[in-house]
């Protein structure tokens, strides 16, 4: 269980959004106080400090929205500037501990929920024509039943959920062919500058594929360690036995980066006992987000 706000730590804070830290229950006076002293506007984000499958990650529009976020959370959480740039990636890096340069495995490119108006039918209507929408459409009839009764403009892009979370509703498609020097350069200095990072994914949002790989105007909204998945292999595109044999590709990376781990610089491996507690607090952990 990884907690964000550890990790925002480890990263230099020019790569990434103005994140603030607040405690379930913390008294909403302090959190607005806390918003205005960074000079936050809205929308901004809202987000479990340990995070699950895009659970509880709300874009918060005004003050209202971010009161009720506060009241309801069981959870520790985190307030996060806005991040505006159109396009979303995640990419796959890892790093043996023995070498100097790190690698990229995949790029996965991701497609926001949304509809196109046709000047006509509702969102919800144009929810109900979409065979991968219609599948989050319980949900969004609670988050966002104020939005379901609005009539699109013909031609009008709506997006419904502006987060990169294939269970949320985005489409991953493996932009894997993009990986070249320049990118992976980029990538590899930016990792190493994030203590003990040898194995993980960044999720990254940017404008321009060129600025991204000259290493400038990009935002990290994510930085996910060991226990992330290559998430290229959500592509639908790709078969079922291509994503076992990609998994498996990436265990035996990961298994030798934490051979090397230990052998290098002596850090332990986790217990079966530490195991079987992660995995307790996991389930408990998910019982409190599932309250919310």
């Amino acid at each position: 269980m990884e907690s964000k706000k550890e990790v925002y730590n480890l990263i230099p804070s020019e790569y990434y959004p103005v994140t603030l830290f607040f405690k379930a229950a913390s008294p909403l006076q302090v959190i607005l106080e806390d918003i205005k002293l960074r000079n936050l506007e809205y929308p901004l984000i809202g987000k479990p400090d340990i995070g699950m499958k895009g659970m509880m990650v709300k874009k918060l529009e005004n003050e209202k929205e971010l009161s009720s976020y506060a009241t309801n959370s069981k959870v520790d959480f985190l307030i996060q500037e806005y991040v505006a740039f159109k396009n979303e990636i995640g990419i796959f890096y890892y790093r043996y501990p023995n070498e100097a340069k790190g690698q990229i495995s995949g790029i996965v490119k991701k497609e926001m929920l949304a509809v196109t108006g046709d000047g006509i039918s509702t969102i919800e209507q144009l929810l109900l024509k979409n065979r991968r929408a219609v599948l989050q459409l319980p949900v969004l009839r609670k988050t966002e039943k104020d939005k379901m009764d609005i009539v699109l403009k013909n031609g009008e892009e709506f997006i419904i959920v502006p987060y990169g979370n294939h269970v949320r509703g985005a489409k991953f498609l493996d932009d894997s062919r993009l990986i070249d020097e320049a990118l992976t350069n980029a990538i590899d200095s930016i990792c190493k500058q994030v203590d003990g990072f040898y194995f993980g994914r960044l999720d990254i949002r940017y404008d321009n594929w060129d600025e991204l790989k000259e290493g400038r105007n990009f935002s990290i909204i994510e930085l996910n360690g060991s226990g992330s998945e290559p998430t290229h292999i959500y592509d639908p595109r790709h078969s079922v036995f291509w994503a076992w044999k990609e998994i498996a590709k990436h265990w035996k990376i990961l298994y030798r980066v934490s051979k090397l781990n230990h052998q290098l610089q002596n850090a332990p491996y986790m217990t079966t006992r530490m195991g079987l507690d992660m995995f307790k607090q996991n389930s408990d952990y998910l019982k409190l987000l599932t309250r919310n």
